[in-house]
């Protein structure tokens, strides 16, 4: 994960100096150059946006529901601790470059109130997928491995669902701390994809009402 980081660390740094300082990178410039330049930043910014959204969307309302519905809970917890870094890495990468280039097109000094609230919402969505994979993710891992070992040793897990965990953790009082500590961290980290999906549903207004059909 060190190279991701560095790699998401780095492009946050240049979306920032994208948005306060366009003109260090052509934004000021002229000619056949200017206008190829802003076709591919204007197509960056969709694409990426778009890629992010739909993203966002499967992960959070689509595929996680249809695999906890039908994997037995501990193939399920596996496949999702390699998925969910993959997704956030993704994600968060397509935040930044989204902001980076909307930062170009609609420099912050000049750009309107609308516009600024657009950067601050590209911003948030791409704050959270960070902490989500830099905080919370790793945190979630480990404690749901913790917690599948417990599992294994009182024979459950290779269920579909709850219904055997919560059974258990009447009569065991440390699978029941595992289970209370594992919901207030994959609670945080839910509720952090939340608000990037709700940012970038924001976003997705503003673009709509660009829209000339």
């Amino acid at each position: 994960m060190g190279w991701l980081t560095s790699f998401l660390v780095a492009v946050a740094f240049l979306a920032a100096g994208v948005i306060f300082s366009p003109e260090s990178f052509g934004s000021l410039s002229t000619g056949e150059y200017s206008a190829k330049l802003l076709i591919f930043m204007k197509l960056s910014h969709l694409l990426s946006f778009a890629t992010a959204w739909g993203a966002a969307l499967w992960a959070t309302f689509i595929g996680g529901i249809i695999m906890f519905k039908n994997l037995p809970r501990h193939q399920f917890g596996n496949l999702q601790s390699k998925m969910f870094p993959a997704y956030f890495t993704l994600v968060g990468s397509c935040c930044a470059i989204s902001l980076s280039a909307f930062g170009y097109l609609h420099p912050w000094k000049s750009s309107s109130s609308t516009e600024k609230y657009q950067l601050g919402f590209l911003l948030s969505a791409f704050a959270f997928n960070l902490t989500n994979l830099l905080v919370f993710t790793p945190m979630t891992i480990d404690m749901m491995k913790q917690r599948h070992k417990v599992e294994r040793e009182n024979n459950i897990g290779d269920e579909v669902g709850w219904s055997k965990n919560r059974e258990k953790a009447k009569t065991i009082p440390k699978l029941a701390a595992m289970n209370k500590k594992f919901g207030m961290i994959h609670g945080l980290s839910s509720l952090a994809n939340i608000f990037s999906f709700g940012s970038l549903a924001m976003h997705s207004w503003y673009l709509a009402g660009k829209l000339d059909l």
